[in-house]
């Protein structure tokens, strides 16, 4: 393998069907590419589109589930690895600290969540819970797989944020139109 690639997306399947088609397309291409899919766990909405198609291109696939979930949900799982965490919030810490990259499906709050964990981490330059004030910190993208526009409102907040001086940089944020884009900018 040559990554960890995590990908935030929801159990909840969209409505718009462009969104299923490049869940799927990142989820084959990831294992194409030989990059482990780092998720949420479940098998549920776009978490189950792109982890099924990892897994169905021969890609590794680690899931990372709370055990708040029934052990019925939780082993119904199909995965090269499970991670059984106590929280969400270890989750979130988990995959943060286990990837290389990060890219954002079209999601709900929970996605949004993610994706600003992602940004405040690069602002602050932590890693492991420690700053790195030493130079040796390296910013880690996060993409924003932005199908139809879907990021465009939270794009424009972002740059009203940076324009008002109460964000120092891009922080890692990435937006791309397309999965192809996604992956030149994690190469």
């Amino acid at each position: 393998m040559k990554r960890n690639i995590a990908v935030f997306c929801g159990s909840s399947m969209p409505h718009n069907p462009k969104i299923v088609a490049a869940a799927r397309e990142l989820g084959r291409r990831l294992a194409e590419e030989g990059d482990a899919l780092v998720y949420g766990g479940s098998n549920l909405g776009l978490m189950g589109v792109v982890s099924s198609a990892a897994l169905e291109a021969g890609g590794h696939v680690i899931g990372v589930i709370p055990t708040l979930f029934s052990e019925d949900i939780i082993r119904s799982q199909t995965v090269s690895e499970l991670v059984r965490v106590g929280t969400m919030a270890e989750r979130k810490e988990r995959i943060l600290a286990a990837c290389d990259a990060f890219i954002a499906l079209p999601g709900g709050i929970g996605t949004i969540d993610e994706v600003s964990e992602v940004m405040v981490m690069n602002q602050l330059q932590i890693v492991d819970g420690q700053r790195m004030l030493d130079g040796s910190y390296k910013t880690k993208p996060m993409i924003l797989l932005n199908i139809d526009g879907y990021y465009d409102p939270f794009l424009e907040q972002m740059r009203v944020v940076k324009e008002e001086g109460l964000m120092r940089s891009d922080a890692g944020l990435v937006a791309a139109a397309s999965v192809e884009e996604v992956l030149c900018h994690i190469c």
